[in-house]
Parts: structure tokens; sequence; C-alpha cells
């Protein structure tokens, strides 16, 4: 594996944003959850609103909250590990 591995939610042939692979693994977790976290929230307005959309934001949301809690958790494991 590349030390540094660009990003894949953009595409284009010259990456500018990219991951270092060799970062320590609560500060990669720690970048992932904030952005699944950011996207739950986005998701979770769409949620309140009326209809087949948002009954399909509620069910996918479901689904990210659960994401959230579990990698809140592997973030305090992570850090219990960091800390010993």
């Amino acid at each position: 594996m590349d030390r540094y591995m660009p990003v894949t939610g953009i595409d284009c042939s010259i990456p500018s944003l990219l991951i270092d692979t060799e970062a320590p693994l609560d500060v990669l977790h720690e970048a992932a959850a904030y952005r699944i976290r950011t996207a739950t929230q986005l998701l979770e307005s769409f949620a309140y609103g009326e209809g087949v959309h948002s009954e399909l934001a509620r069910v996918l949301v479901t689904s990210l909250r659960d994401g959230c809690d579990l990698m809140d958790v592997v973030g305090r494991r992570l850090q219990g590990e960091i800390s010993a």
C-alpha cells in the first residue's frame, strides 16, 4: 500500500486530498467518524419532513446512527490503548 492514498470521493486526474495511510489509527478513526457524523446530521435534517424521501432518510439515519455509535466505541477503545 502506498503511504498516501487519494480520497475516492473526488474524481480528478491530479488528486489534491490525500490520506496518510501511516497516520495513527486514532487520528484516522476520528477523521472518518467526523465525516460520518456530518453526513448523518444532514440526513437527519431531511428525515424531519414528510413523504417518501423523508421515510427513506429515516431508515438511512437509523443505520448511520448505529454506525456512529459503533465508531464511538472503537474510538474510546483506541484512546484507551494509546493512553495505556
